[in-house]
């Protein structure tokens, strides 16, 4: 995975947008306005951030260690995923699935709905 397959990857989500706020070097991504992915534009090798469910965040990154703990995130729910060769492409698209999937279901009722619909 590239940063380009990575960017067309999460846009093929529902109701995604993609965003520069803390600047040109960090690329983040939201549905309905929350985070659900972040990846540096200036690094060697492409990593991202994506929101985990705690317990497993924890296994994944006793299993791998290309996940580590958010980098300048919160440790217990976010991981940073290392993207050099040592996941699978079907590994990395079911961690941003997964936190895709928390934030969605972490928005309003209402707001669930309405991308339901769409």
């Amino acid at each position: 995975m590239d940063i380009e397959s990575l960017r067309n990857y999460c846009l093929k989500k529902k109701a995604v947008t993609e965003e520069l706020p803390f600047g040109p070097d960090t690329l983040v991504f939201k549905v309905k306005g929350k985070v659900f992915l972040l990846t540096s534009l200036d690094t060697e090798v492409l990593q991202f951030n994506v929101k985990c469910d705690p317990d497993k965040a924890v296994e994944l990154r006793e299993r791998y260690d290309a996940v580590q703990p958010g980098y300048h995130m919160n440790k217990k729910h976010w991981n940073t995923v290392i993207v050099d060769g040592r996941l699978s492409q079907q590994l990395l698209k079911e961690m941003i699935d997964d936190s895709y999937n928390l934030v969605v279901e972490s928005l309003p009722k209402k707001v669930k709905e309405e991308l339901q619909k769409k």
